[in-house]
């Protein structure tokens, strides 16, 4: 089959894969939302502008497969860190910007803006622009195993946004427009995110999602694996955040995120640019989503 080659490739799907819907129970609709590979001004040092640290994973981080255990406890899992001889939870938010981690030198880049560091958390990777004009791209390392709170909740239920005007960059509006309220709105989420350093990737591909391959944008998406194998084709049909047109492709479940719980609740990665943050920043749309799973062959025709 030729790159590019749109109709050999459904003929191909068509004919080989079949059609499978996710649902919920009874419920067929789900959230669909996005996400992109934002770039950041950042600095080597700490120093000036610069002074917001992005942290590597640090070496006292546990992560503890339940399944290796229990077959009960298939796909579930725990993040912590050892304390006189028993598991207890990492650090959350909170702690890790008291200082937590201060003295483990676990500074990758410095950046300019803790807006910049929190949202470069939330999508996973990013692209740290620095002085000299060289871009350092840096990806998920590991999650302090804290449950993921959304900020755009926390605001809506303030009354602090409209809940129905709630996008990255209503957000981001608010946080400017209230600096003094910037770090006690950012500790609601106690979720922490750690980065490592990428450097075999070219400008034009996305950033490694879960199965360790660049994501390609508007084709890879973040999934439940709970739920969702990774590696399945996904046919999604959804809309447009930003003409409302219909917005139905084919995609392949590459990835996982600390907010994508459940059968119909999917993440969809548009890319890096401008571009691909509006429609990220705005992306909260209904959907639906099938599997696409290969056929069964042919039975064998009986021997004579």
């Amino acid at each position: 089959m030729a790159t590019g080659d749109d109709a050999a490739a459904r003929a191909f799907f068509e004919t080989h894969f079949e059609a499978d819907a996710v649902t919920d129970g009874d419920r067929a609709e789900g959230l669909f939302t996005g996400y992109f590979d934002p770039e950041v001004p950042g600095g080597r040092s700490p120093g000036g502008k610069y002074r917001v640290p992005l942290l590597g994973r640090p070496g006292d981080l546990v992560q503890v497969d339940l399944g290796a255990f229990s077959d009960d406890l298939k796909g579930r899992g725990v993040v912590g860190r050892v304390q006189d001889n028993r598991l207890v939870p990492y650090y959350d938010r909170t702690e890790i910007e008291a200082g937590a981690l201060s003295r483990r030198r676990l500074e990758l880049l410095w950046l300019t803006d803790p807006v910049d560091a929190y949202f470069l958390q939330v999508q996973g990777s990013g692209r740290v622009d620095l002085p000299d004009g060289k871009v350092v791209r840096v990806s998920y390392a590991g999650q302090n195993g804290r449950r993921s709170v959304l900020i755009g909740k926390v605001l809506a239920d303030r009354g602090d946004i409209p809940r129905d005007q709630i996008s990255l960059q209503s957000i981001r509006a608010w946080l400017a427009a209230h600096p003094d309220k910037v770090a006690d709105v950012l500790d609601q989420n106690p979720s922490y995110v750690f980065f490592r350093e990428v450097n075999d990737l070219r400008p034009d591909q996305g950033p490694p999602g879960a199965l360790g391959v660049p994501l390609t944008p508007g084709r890879s998406i973040a999934v439940d694996r709970s739920f969702i194998p990774l590696g399945v084709p996904v046919f999604v049909a959804t809309t447009d955040p930003v003409t409302g047109a219909p917005w139905r492709r084919l995609a392949i479940a590459q990835d996982v995120g600390g907010a994508i719980r459940g059968p119909v609740r999917t993440d969809i990665f548009f890319g890096w640019g401008h571009d691909a943050e509006d429609r990220a920043g705005r992306m909260r749309q209904q959907g639906t989503e099938f599997l696409l799973l290969p056929k069964a062959p042919a039975p064998m025709a009986a021997l004579p």
